[in-house]
């Protein structure tokens, strides 16, 4: 094999690992969408959506937007700002297709789980800012990582954007993706990250934030225990603490979700198949 051919071929080689693993592209009310933005150049274009920083990726040898699409998105066409290195703007569009998701009644017995008195209103609007603040958390990691695997193992109870009903009156949307298992059931981080905030919160119960970088943010509630702790740096598939019932529940279950450019997304999406 001449020098030529030998670099042809290490370069075959190589090619297929420029790509990065992107969460599936579904451009629907709760889903996300892999918008190309047309330039290769070496510094990453800054990208907006409804005024919300959008992350950013190489995939292979182009720049590529990952949107995260709010629930009550309306359907039709959506446009992104892009500013490149030059500081040159420019837009790019794509099309958000209708999605209609089911509906669940659930029975809470702990009636102040769905009408709170005084004092419980207090904590809810406490934990609300604390916890927005953590969904919205941006940083700027070397290496981005969007391949996750299932914090933990079991079957999916209530799919991500029910349109819930508790005691016959209505909520918001479900915003994750529940799992049901054990109490004391192991959860682990599906990537690379760092605790951002844990809690315990009124209807969340024992809750912890993973930042992932670029506005990608995952939470794990109804938790019995937390074993870790703000600023610590957790690898894939390490532990975070365990499954309980804590919060507003029915049973013992995860409740996980995922926010990217703080809005609430299918978890799903970033799998991969699993």
């Amino acid at each position: 094999m001449t020098k030529r051919s030998l670099f042809c071929f290490l370069m075959l080689l190589v090619a297929p690992a420029l790509a990065v693993a992107l969460p599936q592209h579904m451009p629907i009310p709760g889903g996300v969408a892999i918008v190309p933005l047309g330039t290769n150049s070496s510094t990453a274009p800054e990208v907006h959506y409804n005024k919300r920083r959008i992350m950013v990726v190489k995939n292979s040898h182009e720049w590529v937007a990952v949107v995260g699409i709010s629930l009550s998105a309306k359907t039709g066409e959506h446009s992104i700002k892009i500013k490149d290195a030059d500081n040159k703007t420019y837009t790019r569009s794509f099309s958000v297709t209708s999605k209609q998701y089911e509906t669940q009644h659930l029975t809470i017995k702990n009636k102040r789980k769905v009408n709170p008195n005084p004092d419980d209103l207090k904590k809810i609007r406490a934990d609300k800012k604390e916890i927005l603040a953590a969904l919205k958390h941006w940083s700027q990691p070397a290496t981005q990582h969007t391949d996750f695997i299932l914090p933990v193992k079991g079957p999916f109870s209530s799919p991500f954007g029910l349109r819930r009903f508790f005691n016959k009156q209505p909520r918001k949307p479900h915003s994750g993706l529940d799992i049901a298992a054990p109490q004391g059931t192991p959860i682990v981080a599906p990537a690379d990250g760092v605790i951002i905030e844990t809690g315990d919160y009124f209807f969340n119960g024992n809750t912890v934030f993973i930042d992932h970088g670029q506005g990608l943010v995952t939470m794990y509630c109804h938790m019995n225990e937390i074993s870790t702790k703000p600023g610590q740096v957790v690898k894939r598939g390490e532990k975070i603490g365990t499954v309980g019932k804590t919060g507003r529940v029915t049973g013992a279950h995860l409740h996980w979700g995922v926010s990217l450019n703080n809005t609430r997304v299918e978890p799903k999406l970033f799998l991969n198949g699993q």
